[in-house]
């Protein structure tokens, strides 16, 4: 009934703004005459009608117009604006922010110099007199001064970055006040739906406490530029420089989103505007106030999408032709996935009771469960589905020997090839008449030290694997139940490189 009413609200404004209310309310019923449609004259009790109806449907948008009066009353005070300083050594890299500094270098050479920049930023917690203020990574990450400007324009310089992570694109300052002042409600971003009404509130180019309307245009939007730990919600509220870090609500005021960036080729709002969702910001709030950071699951393992245009005849070949997840390529030796005896080649559909529809999911799900803990993943090994307790590890650093290449098994990637393959974009160089499994790449790192075992044993993009320990492959099922039989330390690969058979060896 909710859904029905807001439809026919809509459909009044619509008829309101394009038709005008005499259109609207006075065209009266039509009747057939000699097989002609002809309006029917509007009568005095007609007249009356159309005024009965006019006047409900005043009503109706009077109610309306006033709900999103009072939830902007209710946010707005929540919204701050974030000003910062900082210094530029030169000119700025492009990235999907560049917007955001809106700051030109017009040809001259690179100069340090001091950038302004401004943002916006929600009131999320209150602890005795700190005011914790959650705002978007890339408005504060490299700022040497930050200062807040509340929704009456008032000046706070006492601010203080508690933390910034760039994986979510979030942070948290804080400040002190004696005033009693508000703190947002956060709502649930999983019962969002497309079509929800939304307002976006923030300090688009400088103008403070400004509020546009929308609707979630689309939910779980990825862009591996920015991150592969976030979906955002798409909305058609308009959203510009400076509304970054501001509030997405719904109807009921309560906060939703946090607005990150836009998709446009002009740096102006083309109803493109993304958020993070609250609820993937509730649990780094308290890590960045507890911890400085935040704090991500780790698995232990190097996951990807089996699609046939990238990795072509593995998805048939794994028995998981049709089925969402995510397939482990590769995992760290000692992790958590491989103490729990996950094994390469494993295709995992849920985690935690939660679907899996792809890598970028799992990556989400695993970084926001908590370390420490056993978790259930759900898995299709050897065609056949089972089930893996997880005790997951804090994620650690980029660049830690956990996540080296020389600490990966195997640091292979395979597909299979045939001549079905070689039609598709990258692979027109397969012979014809190959078929079998061939190997798309062997991982390495951005220095001549992290290599993976396969890139250091000499595994080239193009070898046919023939055989492992004697035995022959085929597909890549049989490439992965011979890489994961623990009978034998040593592996010996059975290789055809450009015609001619080569012989390598690996140790696990």
């Amino acid at each position: 009934m909710k859904h029905a009413y807001m439809r026919y609200i809509a459909l009044a404004t619509l008829v309101l703004l394009v038709a005008g209310p005499s259109m609207a309310f006075s065209l009266g019923r039509a009747e057939k005459t000699g097989g002609t449609d002809v309006a029917k004259s509007s009568s005095p009790s007609g007249q009356a009608s159309d005024s009965a109806g006019m006047a409900e449907a005043t009503k109706n948008l009077a109610t309306i117009q006033y709900s999103f009066r009072e939830v902007a009353q209710k946010v707005l005070p929540v919204v701050v604006e974030v000003d910062i300083t900082q210094q530029s050594g030169g000119a700025q890299a492009a990235s999907p922010f560049d917007w955001f500094f809106n700051q030109p270098n017009n040809g001259r050479s690179p100069q340090p110099r001091i950038q302004q920049g401004l943002g916006s930023g929600i009131i999320v917690k209150k602890s005795g007199s700190t005011y914790y203020v959650l705002t978007n990574n890339h408005v504060v990450d490299s700022a040497t001064t930050i200062k807040v400007k509340l929704s009456d324009e008032s000046l706070i310089t006492n601010v203080k970055t508690v933390g910034t992570d760039s994986r979510r694109d979030l942070a948290v300052i804080s400040f002190t006040s004696s005033r009693d002042l508000p703190v947002a409600e956060l709502g649930d971003s999983s019962e969002l739906q497309v079509g929800d009404l939304v307002l976006a509130v923030g300090n688009p180019w400088g103008f403070e406490n400004t509020v546009t309307m929308g609707i979630v245009s689309a939910l779980g939007r990825s862009n591996s530029q920015l991150s592969s730990n976030t979906d955002y919600i798409q909305t058609d509220a308009a959203i510009n420089e400076g509304n970054s870090g501001g509030a997405l609500v719904n109807i009921k005021g309560e906060v939703v989103g946090i607005n990150t960036w836009i998709a446009t080729p002009t740096g102006g709002s083309i109803s493109l505007g993304f958020a993070i969702p609250i609820n993937s910001a509730k649990k780094a709030v308290e890590d960045f106030i507890s911890k400085g950071k935040v704090e991500y699951g780790f698995l232990g393992v190097l996951p990807g999408d089996p699609a046939s245009d990238t990795l072509p005849g593995v998805g048939r070949d794994l028995k998981v032709d049709n089925v969402k997840g995510s397939l482990v390529l590769n995992l760290f030796k000692n992790s958590a996935a491989d103490k729990a005896g996950l094994l390469p080649g494993d295709y995992i559909t849920r985690a935690n009771g939660i679907d899996i529809p792809n890598t970028n999911k799992l990556i989400q799900v695993v970084g926001d469960l908590l370390a420490g803990r056993s978790y259930d993943f759900e898995l299709i090994r050897n065609g056949e589905k089972t089930k893996v307790s997880v005790k997951l590890a804090v994620r650690p650093a980029d660049g830690s020997d956990e996540t080296a290449y020389s600490n990966m098994w195997p640091g292979l990637v395979v597909f299979h090839a045939n001549d079905d393959a070689r039609q598709l974009p990258g692979f027109s160089d397969i012979a014809k008449g190959v078929d079998g499994v061939m190997i798309q790449g062997a991982m390495s790192g951005n220095n001549a030290q992290d290599q993976s075992p396969a890139a250091i044993a000499g595994f080239r993009p193009g070898d046919l694997i023939t055989q492992i320990n004697g035995k022959d492959i085929h597909t890549v099922m049989d490439f992965y139940k011979a890489v994961n039989d623990k009978s034998k330390k040593d592996v010996s690969f059975k290789i055809s490189r450009q015609g001619t058979d080569v012989t390598i060896g690996m140790s696990r």
